[in-house]
């Protein structure tokens, strides 16, 4: 992490978990023990029917409630799915975009490319994931498929909105399996994606970018994985459904940094 120049962000992506009734158990325990400290911006990605209850649950605090997808499109004949715009009116601050997931799915980086300058267009900030398969690691081309990902992901986002931004790196293999990248893996990945986003759009910019690790981070590896320079925060899923492991990792965001 490096609070000098850009913000730490821990953000849990709650992914198709807990009704409206559950969310308001786990915002009223979340609460009850988040820490006081303000060295980290926290944000809750969680499902479309639990947004509302998020928002009202979290509206005295520094919490930012998120989603988890939206369509491009502003309006119109697409059945079940969500807006830009209709986010921020339900009180959203942060929007999740091509999650593996959503990739596995069929999401391609055309689309996942429209969606964050929907997002942007509408002030909310993209938290965009890119990552690599094994085989891909393995075949040893990691930093051009994500060079790939940032571009596609980033083509045609403005200077002055670059900085809404947040890229979340997410290993393929490391999602929801418990293997986690070595913190120098990590590092190595995400140092890579600040020097896309410099030759993109300069030092100073890319400076201030937080990019996130995401592969499977938990409250017994944060910590170190938190220590390194280019990591400047995590997107959390299982562990982000339990408030005391929750903030266990919101705790150790806020370690001392050189």
């Amino acid at each position: 992490m490096n609070r000098k120049y850009r913000k730490t962000i821990i953000a849990g992506n709650w992914k198709m978990n807990k009704t409206p009734s559950e969310t308001k158990e786990f915002m009223a325990e979340f609460k009850s023990i988040m820490p006081k400290g303000r060295w980290c911006d926290v944000a809750l990605c969680v499902p479309a029917v639990c947004i509302p209850t998020a928002v009202r649950a979290m509206r005295e605090t520094r919490v930012g409630i998120g989603a988890e997808n939206c369509n491009a499109n502003a309006s119109g004949a697409y059945t079940g799915e969500i807006a830009a715009n209709m986010l921020v009116d339900a009180g959203c601050k942060y929007v999740i975009i091509g999650h593996s997931e959503r990739r596995a799915m069929g999401e391609t980086d055309a689309e996942v490319n429209a969606k964050v300058l929907s997002a942007l267009k509408n002030e909310l900030s993209p938290i965009v994931c890119v990552g690599e398969s094994l085989e891909q690691r393995e075949l040893g081309i990691t930093e051009d498929w994500i060079s790939m990902q940032v571009k596609c992901a980033l083509s045609g986002v403005p200077e002055e909105k670059i900085r809404k931004i947040v890229v979340a790196y997410e290993p393929i293999w490391a999602i929801g399996t418990g293997k986690t990248a070595t913190p120098e893996q990590a590092e190595e990945v995400c140092e890579h994606i600040r020097t896309v986003i410099r030759k993109l759009y300069g030092a100073k910019i890319a400076r201030a970018i937080s990019i996130l690790y995401g592969g499977s981070m938990n409250e017994k590896n944060a910590f170190e994985l938190l220590a390194q320079p280019d990591i400047d925060g995590g997107l959390i899923g299982g562990a982000s459904l339990v408030p005391e492991k929750f903030v266990k990792i919101i705790e150790a965001a806020n370690q001392p940094t050189v």
